[in-house]
């Protein structure tokens, strides 16, 4: 038989109340269908009809951490909530105090810019404190946009006399040759995502001008051999396709006051024999280094549409059987 809770929302203002309840309710539904509960909001409270009090539990910590999103951050969509469900379902007792964090940086549309899962919270506790990173984990997590933005605001902030971006371009292999145009066009539409980022935070026209002053440098990484990259924050994207001797190479590159940024994800690897990925190599034997970070991404940090979190689910189980 159910029992009746009540959680205190006496301080919600009403459109904090509307946020929380989402568009025709559709907030409160994700969380009556998640918990099998009743929740209707009367006279300052939240009422809960549910089970036990380890649902009530559940539900109150997320209620909480709704709301500190909706007060500081202005926002609560369905996405977010869907995080906290499978967070708290995932782990009943965890803290989601670690959600709570400032602000990483501003889009040139004015958007602030926050980690959205504890995982991405943890990237950017580990690229405040680190010198090298290493960010991996599967596709969808945030690991290369929020890698872009850490760097920008960091350029902003005159910490940094430039941004150099790589990757390997692996996926072109020896037909790179037959594409058309000059080098920089056949690489660029392997580089796309990392012009995403920069055109969310500075704009094309920005980006452009800065590219051009080479204060933005984005390159393959065969262009990195023989450079020593002082001042910079350096970020290779798609590493779990070096090679073991492309990745000592990319490592050797960091001047002074540089920071240097590695995002990859393991189960993605394009080279022939998945053994010989610098980016597994390096995690392996650069273990316990001081001043290098490493900062794994689960599938509970998928910022996506939740089916991407879905598919990776059965993919992982698919892998896991074979």
């Amino acid at each position: 038989m159910s029992k009746a809770f009540s959680i205190d929302c006496s301080t919600w203002s009403y459109d904090e109340i509307m946020m929380f309840c989402g568009t025709h309710d559709k907030n409160l539904d994700l969380l009556r269908s998640a918990f099998d509960a009743e929740l209707i909001f009367n006279n300052g409270q939240l009422d809960v009809q549910c089970d036990n009090r380890e649902v009530l539990d559940c539900i109150e910590k997320i209620v909480r951490a709704a709301y500190t999103l909706i007060h500081e951050q202005k926002h609560l969509n369905a996405s977010d909530l869907n995080y906290l469900i499978r967070l708290v379902k995932a782990s009943p007792s965890i803290n989601l105090e670690r959600l709570n964090s400032e602000p990483i940086a501003k889009t040139v549309s004015g958007k602030l810019i926050y980690p959205k899962t504890i995982g991405q919270r943890i990237l950017i506790d580990a690229l405040t404190h680190d010198d090298i990173i290493f960010a991996t984990g599967v596709a969808g997590t945030g690991k290369t946009y929020l890698a872009v933005v850490y760097a920008v605001a960091q350029l902003k902030k005159g910490n940094f006399s430039r941004i150099v971006l790589t990757r390997p371009a692996v996926e072109a292999g020896e037909n790179l040759g037959f594409l058309p145009g000059d080098l920089k066009e056949k690489v660029d539409p392997y580089l796309r995502p990392l012009y995403d980022a920069l055109y969310d935070m500075l704009g094309v026209e920005t980006v452009e001008k800065l590219l051009e002053k080479e204060v933005i440098e984005i390159a393959p990484l065969a262009y990195m051999r023989g450079r020593t990259l002082d001042n910079a924050f350096i970020i290779l994207d798609e590493a779990q396709n070096t090679t073991k001797n492309q990745m000592k190479m990319f490592l050797t590159r960091m001047g002074f006051n540089s920071k240097v940024v590695i995002t990859g994800d393991g189960t993605q690897i394009d080279l022939v024999k998945k053994q010989d990925s610098g980016l597994l190599h390096a995690r392996k034997i650069l273990q316990g280094v001081d001043k290098i970070g490493f900062v794994e991404l689960s599938g509970l940090d998928v910022v996506r549409n939740p089916l991407v979190q879905k598919i990776i689910e059965c993919y992982e189980r698919a892998e896991g059987n074979e």
